[in-house]
């Protein structure tokens, strides 16, 4: 198994998320590589935590990756939040990244979750994506 193409995917798809133009009309520049710190309000995406599995083969290291991008609002109901995860979930879903390490073989949409965080004032949605790295410079 090769964790070493992480940092790479994850670079690769917050550069994907922030030159989005969809995306960017919806949120702006709000697209965040960790929570951001203090209070902060309006509608914001986040990349969060992540699992590998080893998907190694006879020729190459390499994982499939499952990671989480949250919207979260502090606007009321869930519409927004919903039009802004279409957005995060169009521009991931096949995307042809490319990494400073390894290879992306495909990047898949997995799931959703939508609730209500801090005593209903904050709305979250968690779309999880699962991607299959190689790493071509590491035989297995």
């Amino acid at each position: 198994m090769s964790y070493g193409m992480a940092a790479a995917l994850q670079a690769a798809v917050y550069q994907h998320l922030a030159a989005d133009v969809a995306l960017a009309g919806l949120v702006g520049t709000a697209i965040h590589d960790s929570v951001p710190p203090g209070t902060t309000t309006g509608t914001y995406v986040s990349l969060g935590p992540e699992d590998v599995t080893d998907a190694s083969d006879q020729l190459f290291q390499g994982a499939f990756q499952e990671f989480v991008v949250s919207v979260v609002t502090d606007q009321a109901g869930f519409q927004s939040a919903k039009a802004v995860a279409a957005a995060v979930s169009d521009a991931l879903t096949g995307a042809a990244l490319t990494l400073s390490r390894g290879h992306l073989v495909g990047l898949w949409f997995v799931k959703a979750r939508a609730r209500r965080v801090e005593k209903a004032d904050i709305r979250r949605i968690d779309l999880t994506f699962r991607a299959r790295v190689e790493d071509q410079a590491s035989p297995a």
